[in-house]
């Protein structure tokens, strides 16, 4: 074993020792990490062993990390010591396929930004616990890194076994949903970029619906919807210098691609201009990211009224029953309003309804809020102003945002999603109802 990665492995020891045994400042951060954190796990040892492993890398004590402050606390430690453990803030969480086994480790790639890492473990014992692993199979796990050639494990890894597209699709979903603030962990400009398209998606939805705030039927607004990505996907084409009016034959000349092939395609995306948008962009490598099709589930397109909200971070949200929170705000005893509790207590308790609804409410209607929540929690020293994040925060809600579902995805995971619902609709029996394909991470 590398003497480096074995110091790695003391080192990393040492760490986790010193946040277990750790007192006063450092203490209260780690508790209030780890229930901030446990909120969304499963409790098992797995989730509790990654918090602790997340909370030495990323925790904070008064605008210092746990890494500084075992630097700081440790002064006999050398430079290069220094060195490895602040590089240590690189550390992040993904999806990783094996490819390859190494005698002391393996060749991973990272499913979220297809990148690829030479990881080895610098504890014997887990080394030979792990070799019963094989290539091809998805780990969850950290890694961190130890030289500018190889990284190590961590934390503690989930084995998923060998997946197939779809079960693979869903995994990376599941990520998703569990781990948003580590989805490009390894990959900023891609983050960055998924970032940019929320708010051109953004700006551009007010331009088309002259507002922020719209309100119809939802078979309508289904219409109009897709009125508008078709708007949206005319614009990328002009913009890449492609005429959307041109047959598909035409642009399968233009960009160098047989009728066959680009016909596969077609097949494969659904409409002939998506399927032109998405070889362009694998031809001409002009853009590493997709956007998602937005598609109204079935509930929303039968709901009497939907009301869908835009904003440049948290992205579009889809509410039938907005119009129904504004009549209980509006209205002069609002437990009067049939089924009044039952709503609020949705609005509270549902993932869907995020902190920046609720903040849009207590802007337009900051009063009769505070005065439906003292009734509602029983709070009568209530206090919106003051109060509302804290409260949002007892109910699991993120008081920041997180990426929404409709940011760009990068194309080689709107390629595997695509792949793994062709791959699911020809494993139906034959005369079911097909689905169309996925978009990015929706399953």
């Amino acid at each position: 074993m590398d003497a480096i990665l074995e110091r790695s492995h003391e080192l990393k020891q040492d760490l986790t020792d010193f946040v277990y045994d750790a007192e006063g400042e450092l203490a209260q951060a780690l508790e209030s990490y780890a229930a901030v954190k446990s909120r969304r796990g499963n409790g098992d040892n797995f989730q509790q062993e990654l918090i602790i492993d997340s909370f030495i890398t990323e925790g904070q004590v008064c605008d210092l990390s746990p890494l500084d402050l075992f630097i700081q606390s440790h002064q006999e430690l050398s430079e290069s010591d220094r060195k490895l453990i602040k590089s240590w803030h690189r550390t992040f969480l993904a999806l990783f396929a094996i490819t390859k086994i190494l005698p002391d480790g393996f060749e991973l790639r990272n499913w979220l930004t297809d990148k690829h890492y030479i990881v080895k473990q610098g504890n014997a014992q887990k080394l030979q616990e792990m070799s019963r692993l094989k290539e091809g199979e998805i780990l969850l796990t950290r890694i961190s890194p130890v030289t500018d050639s190889y990284w190590t494990f961590s934390g503690p890894y989930t084995q998923m076994g060998k997946l197939g597209k779809p079960k693979l699709a869903v995994a990376i979903g599941n990520f998703k949903d569990n781990y948003k603030d580590h989805l490009y962990g390894d990959a900023p400009q891609l983050l960055e970029e998924a970032w940019q398209s929320v708010e051109l998606y953004h700006q551009q939805f007010v331009e088309f619906f002259g507002s922020d705030e719209v309100t119809m039927p939802g078979y309508q607004l289904n219409k109009k919807i897709a009125e508008f990505q078709e708007i949206l996907t005319k614009k990328r084409l002009e913009e890449a210098g492609i005429d959307a009016s041109k047959s598909l034959g035409e642009v399968a000349q233009e960009v160098g691609l047989g009728e066959e092939e680009i016909k596969a395609v077609a097949e494969e995306l659904g409409t002939d201009s998506q399927a032109v948008s998405q070889i362009f962009n694998n031809k001409n490598g002009t853009s590493k990211m997709v956007t998602p099709k937005v598609d109204l589930p079935a509930e929303l397109k039968k709901a009497e009224q939907v009301t869908t909200l835009s904003h440049p971070r948290w992205g579009q949200m889809f509410l039938p029953t907005y119009s129904k929170v504004k009549a209980i705000l509006e209205a002069e005893d609002w437990q009067s309003v049939e089924g009044a509790e039952k709503v609020i207590r949705f609005y509270l308790e549902d993932k869907s309804i995020n902190a920046f609804i609720w903040q849009r409410l207590a802007q337009q209607y900051p009063t009769q809020l505070e005065k439906v929540l003292q009734t509602f929690l029983q709070r009568p020293e209530f206090q919106l102003q003051n109060d509302l994040d804290t409260l949002l925060q007892e109910y699991n809600k993120s008081i920041e945002p997180e990426l929404p579902d409709i940011a760009s995805v990068p194309i080689h995971l709107h390629n595997l999603f695509q792949e793994a619902m062709v791959e699911v609709s020809k494993s139906k029996p034959k005369g079911k109802s097909q689905k169309q394909p996925a978009k990015g991470f929706q399953r």
